[in-house]
Parts: C-alpha cells; sequence; structure tokens
C-alpha cells in the first residue's frame, strides 16, 4: 500500500558544490507541481541550502555538513568532532527521518551507498516495506576504469543487485550511459531507465534581472563556474583576456559562486574594478533570469550548468575541469561530438590570446536547438511519469477501510493486488 497522500524522500550527499542540491531541487520542485497533494523532503549537508527559495509542500532535512580535503579524507565542516562521529550521527538522522516519514519512494542522488555508506542502513531499513527505492545517476559519472575501481572498493554491487529497485540515469539514452564500460553484475543494467536532461526554468516571479541590470541593458555574456570552490582558473583565465585587450568583446557577467576562496574572491573583485566591460557577482541562488538574458554562456561542464545550457539555448564555450574527476570532460567533448557547444580544453590555460579569440567568436556560435538532437530535454517530464506508474501500481487504504485504486489502473497492478489478498481482480475497491 503507498501512502495518501503520497510522499517523497530524496537523498544529496554532498556538502560542497551545487549540483546534487540542485538537481535534487529541481525534481522536487516539478513533483509538487505535478501532484497536488505530494509532499518531498530532501535530506543533505549543504551548508547554503538554506539560501535557496523552496516550492510550497518542498522541504529540507540539514544533516551535519562534512568537505573533501585535498588527500581524499572527509573532515567535519563546523562540528569539533571525528569524522566517524559525524557520520555516525548523519547516518542516525538519515534513516530515522526516513523511518518516521515513510515515504513512497526513496531517491538517492549519484552515490550508491551514501557518503562513505551512510544511507546502507536507511536502504536496508526500507527494503521489503511500501518504499520504492532508486538510484538517480546524471549522465556522466566518471572514466569506466575510475568508476569500476571505486565501486569495487565501496562494493556497491550487492546493494544495486539486493535493494535498489530501480536506477533512473538523467541523461538521453543513446547519447549518455554512466555505466558504459563498468563491468556490472547481472541483472543491474535491466534496472536503468533514461529520462533526458532535466530541463531548467525561471523561477516563478523571476522573469526579470533584479535592478540595477548588468552593463544597463546592454547584451552581456555570462560567465559561471558553478559552486566557484574549483573555477578559480577558468575565471582567472577569462579575466586575462579581457585584461589583454586583443579583441573588442562584448561584455562579461561573472558570478563566481558560493564556495569560491575567499582570497580569490578578493583578487577578481579587484581586477574587475579596473575592467569596465567586466562584472562581478558573489553569488545568486537564482542564477536562471541573468542565464535567460545572457546572449552566451561560458561554463566548466557540470551537469546543472549544461542542462541549465540546452534548456536557455545559449551559445556556448565549456571550460571543462579534469580533476579529480573527467566527468565534465567527457560531458563536454560528447557534447561538442553532437554539434552542442564549443570546448576549450584547460590544458591551453592561462594563454590569454587562446581565450581571447574564444570569446571573440562565442556570440556567433549557433545556439545548440541548432544541432537538432531530439528528446534532450524530458527529463522532468519522464521522472513525472515514472512517480505517476509507481504511484498508480499501489492501491490506497481509504479512511472507510476500504483498498482501492484512486484512478483508472491497467489490470496488472489489480491481479498483483488480488494474488496478495486472495479478494478478486475485477473490482475497483476490494475490502481489507
Amino acid at each position: 500500500m503507498r501512502s495518501q497522500p503520497p510522499k517523497i524522500l530524496i537523498y544529496s550527499h554532498d556538502s560542497f558544490g551545487l549540483g546534487h542540491l540542485r538537481r535534487c531541487r529541481a525534481i522536487a520542485h516539478s513533483l509538487v507541481g505535478e501532484f497536488e497533494d505530494m509532499s518531498v523532503l530532501i535530506l543533505s549537508g549543504s551548508p547554503i541550502i538554506g539560501s535557496f527559495e523552496f516550492r510550497s509542500r518542498v522541504d529540507f532535512v540539514r544533516i551535519p555538513g562534512v568537505i573533501k580535503l585535498r588527500n581524499g579524507e572527509y573532515t567535519p565542516l563546523s562540528l569539533r568532532l571525528n569524522i566517524d562521529h559525524t557520520l555516525a550521527i548523519r547516518s542516525s538522522i538519515i534513516e530515522h527521518t526516513a523511518k518516521v516519514f515513510e515515504p513512497d519512494i526513496f531517491i538517492v542522488d549519484k552515490e550508491p551507498l551514501g557518503l562513505r555508506g551512510e544511507v546502507l542502513p536507511t536502504l536496508e531499513a526500507l527494503k521489503g516495506t511500501h518504499t520504492r527505492l532508486v538510484l538517480g545517476l546524471r549522465d556522466v559519472m566518471d572514466d569506466a576504469e575510475i568508476l569500476q575501481k571505486e565501486w569495487d572498493r565501496k562494493n556497491v554491487y550487492p546493494a544495486l543487485q539486493d535493494l535498489y529497485d530501480e536506477i533512473w540515469v538523467y541523461g538521453p539514452e543513446g547519447l549518455c550511459n554512466p555505466l558504459e564500460g563498468v563491468n556490472m553484475p547481472e541483472g543491474i543494467s535491466e534496472k536503468l531507465r533514461y529520462t533526458g536532461y532535466l530541463r531548467r526554468d525561471l523561477p516563478h516571479g523571476a522573469e526579470k534581472i533584479p535592478s540595477p541590470r548588468p552593463f544597463d541593458g546592454m547584451p552581456y555574456i555570462l560567465v559561471t563556474p558553478g559552486g566557484g570552490g574549483d573555477g578559480v582558473e577558468m575565471v582567472d583565465w577569462v579575466m586575462s583576456a579581457y585584461e589583454s585587450r586583443r579583441h573588442a568583446l562584448f561584455p562579461a557577467l561573472i558570478i563566481l559562486g558560493p564556495f569560491m576562496p575567499a582570497a580569490s574572491v578578493a583578487e577578481f573583485t579587484e581586477r574587475a574594478q579596473h575592467l569596465p566591460d567586466v562584472e562581478i557577482i558573489r553569488f545568486t541562488p537564482q542564477i536562471e533570469p541573468y542565464l535567460a538574458n545572457a546572449m552566451a554562456i561560458v561554463a566548466m561542464g557540470g551537469y546543472n550548468t549544461f542542462c541549465e545550457i540546452l534548456s536557455f539555448d545559449k551559445p556556448t564555450l565549456m571550460v571543462p575541469r579534469v580533476v579529480p574527476r573527467r566527468e565534465q570532460a567527457i560531458r563536454a567533448a560528447r557534447a561538442e561530438d553532437s554539434g552542442l557547444l564549443k570546448v576549450l580544453p584547460i590544458d591551453y590555460y592561462p594563454d590569454p590570446v587562446r581565450m581571447a579569440d574564444a570569446l571573440s567568436e562565442l556570440p556567433d556560435q549557433p545556439r545548440p536547438s541548432a544541432a537538432g538532437v531530439e528528446n534532450l530535454l524530458r527529463g522532468l517530464d519522464l521522472v513525472r511519469t515514472r512517480v505517476h506508474e509507481i504511484l498508480d501500481a499501489r492501491p490506497v487504504l481509504r479512511p472507510d477501510g476500504v483498498l482501492s485504486f484512486d484512478t483508472d489502473r491497467s489490470e496488472a497492478p489489480r491481479q498483483a493486488l488480488a494474488e496478495e489478498t486472495g479478494q478478486p481482480a475485477e473490482p475497483e475497491a476490494v475490502n481489507f
């Protein structure tokens, strides 16, 4: 049986960056827009989740944050505890929230077991209940050899085989396969469901950029390193191109991101004061109006930014990172091969001539839509459809004690109910 009204729980492991949080938020907003009585709860360790606005019936539980050190180890973001103690607290909050919330669907973003296995007890507790367990993967995970070693080390395959009911890939089949080249145990590939990329739209009431408008309303190029924590080189490269004055360039609006190091923020802000055609914004939780009004985009190549590039259909120069993961470089190469955008490899940094040349050509590039790639942005539509299917396949226990399907259903769910209850399959309502 499913709950009435329906409930979705989403887990986002990351405490650094914006990608996981913004992907989960987009899915949550889409679902409550589709189901008028649905509630969605997001579990997140992001220290800035409170900076974002959430639609009605979407809320979040903030678990203690952790950060990843350069040596690959994790440490608490704020608490003066050892990492094992912090992870135990996080795991307990996740499991207890799931048991009390009793979601119809539990969506785990990217990490099959969560951060250092913290979500595994929750998966085990929910398995066998009415909750559908779903792993959500972005279109590209990493180089296949690296991903294989990582998942072997973490021993994620038993969970993929025995715990998860489905694996949603947030990209279109044919253009991407996040598990390509990975030696997967039998049965896992059958759980894959490709959705397409997750379309982004202007938030309600955000059709215009807040005043004062950048460059007094003149056309501009938007430069975004996403969260900004690993975008220092790209921003430095763009600013060097404007400082070189090799070409007459359209103005650049640079949104640094909340995780850019403070020293870099101060440096870029000071440099921009000497450049009349460069403006700096530290951070905004609503970047969509700036994307919609930009004439072109310079970005690193993260999943969410790529969805925005496609959604707002802007000529794009992508400067993907190559460490610690090759995810962005792989995505950028596939997008360039498909004619969606142009790529400037970070290997050419810090040559200002190459960047200036690329920026001068950028406004005349074709928009992504000109590539003619079909079904790119169906992700949220197909996620909503699949959630409908999952909920519709389960009966609801009404207050009068009648177990029923509340809309027209196929014969298969009713037959399954008949087998479980011993009641005839024909009626729409079965006394329980």
